[in-house]
């Protein structure tokens, strides 16, 4: 019976994954967790990893944290956690077509956005600027403090002890860290630093495939999704958008099946099309990268010398013009600009408030701060503003500053 319905649903064209390929991430294989653990009867442990991120808080706390706008602006705007399950379902269909381990890549995607304070790209240059005297302040820094000691829900350890595999993807899904291939040039952050000093990552090598997936499904998911957002939000208009690189030629190609469509219809349809279209393109450019080099093993991928997965130049150079666009309309657009400064008052305040009067933070993150050096002291601050949701935050700002008093 049970080979009768896979028969059935292979005829309507259901797919199943694949045996993996040889440059595959393997959980048998897996390099292990830094606290040893007994393994699951009934999960791999690239799976155990993915449950328990979408258990953690900080995947929760996801749903009041925004990208773009404010989480009170709208209920249909993404937040941080309706974006990680997007960039989690393209990771996967990317991971099924390339023979990967789709586990590890959708944990990688579910986690990659841990670290980001409220209020978005705002909030992360605020917490940068007041963290500057006292080793700074990185979102994917900040994601490796979650899962390796900030997340508390086991008794014998602090964080949610991932595999090697899945920490290794979080902290490198953009590229190596060290070395001749880093991206960027500045002095690591403290986070990676100090957990690198007991688990060693190979911060200078690429990720694993799934890793890459993850990275580059991050791009296909919020480009086209701010595309979405910004038109819906009425930052640009339908005029504007035909104009531009694959946005246009998605919109017309849209009016025509449908003319008498909504807008919103005819949105959704161009933006479905640019998803189709932008993975089609990664997945033939990958597979071409992938035969220049034929990996037997994933650690053959880490030591490819480049990412193997990503757009093709033709693609690179249309979301390069899109990008550019999106900067300047949406990005800049003058209503987010004054959502970005009231953020920046709320954050910047929080801190300087919490930094000089320790007195004012809840007692269980004042604990040893008393004698703590000031650096430590900044970086509990920090910890616990960049754990805030956009509304949380807001929320304590009104109960610190906005006093009322009695006639």
């Amino acid at each position: 019976m049970q080979q009768a319905g896979k028969d059935n649903n292979r005829a309507i064209g259901l797919s199943f994954p694949a045996p993996l390929a040889p440059f595959a991430a393997r959980a048998e294989l897996s390099r292990g967790r830094l606290h040893s653990e007994p393994e699951s009867a009934t999960r791999t442990a690239f799976q155990r990893d993915r449950d328990r991120v979408i258990h953690a808080v900080a995947f929760r706390r996801l749903k009041h944290k925004t990208q773009v706008f404010i989480s009170h602006e709208g209920d249909h705007f993404r937040t941080r956690l309706t974006h990680s399950l997007e960039v989690a379902q393209i990771a996967r269909t990317l991971a099924r077509s390339l023979q990967l381990d789709e586990d590890l890549a959708e944990c990688v995607a579910l986690a990659h956005d841990l670290g980001h304070p409220p209020f978005g790209h705002t909030g992360e240059d605020v917490l940068k600027e007041c963290m500057a005297p006292f080793d700074g302040f990185d979102h994917n820094a900040q994601t490796l403090r979650l899962l390796t000691k900030l997340e508390r829900r086991h008794a014998a350890f602090d964080g949610l002890n991932l595999t090697w595999e899945s920490l290794e993807g979080v902290v490198k899904h953009n590229g190596p860290l060290t070395g001749p291939l880093a991206r960027d040039s500045e002095a690591l952050p403290a986070a990676i630093v100090e957990y690198a000093a007991t688990h060693d990552l190979w911060l200078g090598t690429f990720p694993s495939l799934e890793a890459q997936t993850a990275a580059i499904a991050d791009d296909i998911a919020y480009n086209n999704h701010d595309v979405d957002d910004g038109l819906r939000a009425g930052l640009f208009s339908f005029e504007e958008a035909r104009e531009l690189p694959l946005v246009g030629n998605a919109l017309r190609q849209a009016e025509a099946r449908f003319p008498d469509a909504p807008a919103g219809i005819l949105i959704a349809e161009a933006v479905s099309d640019l998803i189709g279209a932008m993975v089609a393109d990664v997945l033939a450019e990958t597979k071409a990268r992938l035969q220049t080099i034929s990996p037997q093993d994933a650690n053959a991928v880490r030591h490819g010398g480049r990412a193997l997965c990503g757009f093709s130049p033709k693609m690179e150079a249309d979301l390069q013009g899109l990008r550019a666009f999106l900067h300047e309309n949406m990005y800049r657009h003058f209503k987010v600009n004054r959502a970005r400064s009231q953020a920046k008052r709320i954050v910047k305040s929080l801190f300087e408030l919490f930094f000089s009067e320790p007195e004012t933070l809840p007692p269980e993150w004042r604990a040893g701060y008393e004698d703590a050096d000031k650096a430590r002291c900044a970086r509990v601050v920090c910890d616990y503003i960049a754990g805030m949701t956009d509304r949380y935050a807001m929320r304590e700002y009104r109960r610190l500053f906005d006093v009322e008093f009695p006639d």
